[in-house]
């Protein structure tokens, strides 16, 4: 066995202290926070700024809203739990008058400068300054004063209200240590102070990637998505319009926790009897545009290897995936000169819309612009996307309105109250077929795992028999794999978390890369993690559980390759051609823009 020498600062780490919380006695690892330890023994010490990034490798200990103060004996002023390193023999008390006047005086200073208009925010019964003003018996403000106000900032997926602003730096924290963008920061001082872009831009002048993980860690209503339901409606109440909707996979492993279901609740069934019986003319998968999506993208990649193994110097090698948003808004501000590296085909969303409003709308015998094409995401950067310019025809866009996992739950509240009793129905046909492959698309891993599942049996000319790359899986911020394509080693790279992606990315800008391929999801997780899903507060659990549903679903499949895949044998044979064709490559690829430039100009 080799042997391991540890520091003496990780033998320090790893050694147990012996503490008191609360009079009971405490086993904690040294070098702890008081609000770590506390955790240990089920002790809940309230916290606004604090979030758990440790799954993520980055150490968030802000100090800054004083809400997690606690006392400890034989210091004179109180501590706050989330910065406060644990000490042999430390007593501390959570919740004595001390500390409860404290924070309570906290936060009626906090609130003393937040609007009063609970009732309308999109925060409302899920706002956790809310939840600790209940908690804490906050019932009036003695600190009555003046209100900052700031310019409201409207972007095609994100609202940024700073008015609700509590300065908890949460969402700079995921921007800039998580996200790698820099986008936010604390600017101004005193009473004008504000996280904001700089020189206080709005979102869609700024290097935004609208991935939506700073509106997903903000404890108030200071960012919210934008909510496109009031705009379904009014299609759906309008009878001249048919109105269709597709669903993203990662949804339908995270809805069910919106109706108080266990995370990871597989509800693909009753998602799809809900959608019908909200009103939408038809209920499609995203599914089938992600095994779409594989035939381009996939087609593609063997294209850029065989022209690598005959000699081409020119080839742009490793091939990126495409699929998410964010990571394509990521590339374009942060790395405009490797914009001809990425796959060119488009995200499952888009290129179902562009099918939908060509394709289908002749087999429905619909005008285009009398079809409204409505997409449910775990994602609010598809709000961005689906607005593009390059995605529509004539100002008419492929997708008109895409609505998050919360606004689908939301709608169905609205409606029909709960899913929970509904009776599964399944997918309408034409472009509701999928596969296995296109399940696992919501999972970080996923998207390269599919491709490879064709790529290797239309290059090698034989039946993959074990369909799982477990090599490929996992959770790690950046992960590698090598597939063995018949002799042919084919080395490929995973990124979750745009900080991750930034690393690759360097890599291959220093031409110090070795892959073949690399897939990129801008949020933690993938999808499954998306800025629209269920919150999720940082809990791994939740986003194991979602992952392992995904999977689960993947291994119900009938079908699990995305080049078996009935309808889009059918889809090329009536209408595409081929994978790559001249009308598949004007339907279902793009172009990208260097962002960068416009976002200096």
């Amino acid at each position: 066995m080799k042997n391991v020498s540890l520091t003496q600062f990780q033998l320090n780490k790893m050694a147990l202290i012996d503490i008191k919380i609360n009079g009971k006695e405490v086993k904690a690892e040294a070098g702890s926070t008081i609000l770590e330890a506390a955790h240990t023994v089920g002790i809940e010490i309230p916290t606004l700024c604090y979030m758990n990034l440790h799954d993520v490798g980055i150490k968030n200990n802000p100090g800054g809203c004083r809400v997690c103060v606690v006392e400890v004996v034989g210091r004179k002023n109180l501590a706050p739990a989330c910065v406060t390193e644990i000490m042999p023999g430390m007593e501390i008390k959570t919740n004595t008058i001390k500390v409860i006047n404290a924070r309570k005086t906290v936060l009626e200073l906090i609130l003393s400068d937040h609007p009063f208009d609970c009732l309308i925010c999109a925060k409302n019964g899920k706002c956790q300054l809310q939840k600790l003003a209940q908690d804490c018996g906050v019932r009036e403000i003695h600190f009555p004063g003046e209100q900052s106000t700031y310019k409201p900032d409207f972007s095609p997926s994100i609202i940024r209200n700073m008015d609700k602003c509590i300065m908890c730096r949460r969402c700079e924290t995921m921007c800039n240590k998580v996200q790698t963008c820099g986008v936010l920061s604390g600017i101004n001082r005193g009473f004008t102070a504000v996280v904001a872009p700089a020189f206080e831009q709005d979102l869609v002048d700024s290097p935004c990637t609208f991935c939506g993980q700073c509106l997903a860690v903000c404890p108030v209503g200071a960012l919210t998505e934008v909510d496109n339901t009031p705009k379904v409606i009014r299609a759906l109440a309008d009878p001249t319009k048919t109105v269709i909707v597709q669903t993203a996979p990662a949804v339908r492993v995270a809805l069910g926790e919106e109706f108080g279901l266990p995370a990871g609740t597989r509800v693909t069934g009753k998602m799809v009897a809900a959608l019908r019986s909200i009103g939408f003319d038809k209920v499609y998968d995203t599914d089938f545009a992600a095994d779409l999506t594989i035939m381009e993208e996939g087609t593609e990649l063997l294209d850029r290897l065989t022209k690598f193994l005959n000699g081409d110097k020119n080839v742009k090698l490793p091939l990126l995936t495409s699929c998410c948003p964010g990571w394509v808004n990521f590339f374009e501000h942060q790395f405009p000169d490797m914009r001809d590296i990425p796959s060119s085909a488009k995200s499952p969303q888009q290129m179902f819309g562009a099918i939908a409003k060509t394709y289908m709308a002749d087999k429905l015998g619909v005008k285009r612009e009398d079809l409204v094409v409505v997409s449910v995401m775990p994602c609010v950067a598809k709000k961005f996307e689906s607005q593009r310019e390059e995605f529509k025809v004539n100002g008419n866009p492929d997708v008109d309105y895409s609505i998050s996992t919360r606004e689908l739950a939301l709608l169905i509240k609205q409606t029909i109250g709960d899913i929970k009793d509904l009776q599964d129905e399944d997918f309408d046909r034409l472009m509701g077929e999928s596969t296995g492959a296109a399940v696992i698309f919501g999972n970080t891993g996923g998207v390269i795992e599919a491709a490879c599942r064709t790529a290797y049996e239309i290059f090698t000319g034989k039946t993959l028999e074990k369909v799982e790359f477990e090599q490929l899986r996992g959770f790690e911020g950046v992960r590698a794999g090598k597939i063995d394509f018949n002799g042919l080693e084919i080395n490929i790279g995973i990124a979750h978390g745009l900080g991750n992606a930034r690393k690759l990315l360097e890599d291959i800008r220093e031409g110090k890369s070795h892959f073949h391929a690399i897939e990129v999801m801008a949020c933690p997780g993938g999808c499954i993690g998306g800025g629209g899903q269920p919150l999720h507060h940082g809990d791994s659990s939740i986003l194991k559980a979602r992952a392992a549903a995904i999977y689960e679903e993947d291994e119900s499949k009938t079908i699990r390759k995305s080049h078996e895949n009935k309808e889009v044998q059918q889809l090329y044979a009536e209408f595409l051609g081929k994978p790559m064709s001249e009308k598949a490559h004007h339907l279902l690829h793009t172009e990208y823009f260097d962002r960068k430039k416009k976002t200096i100009e």
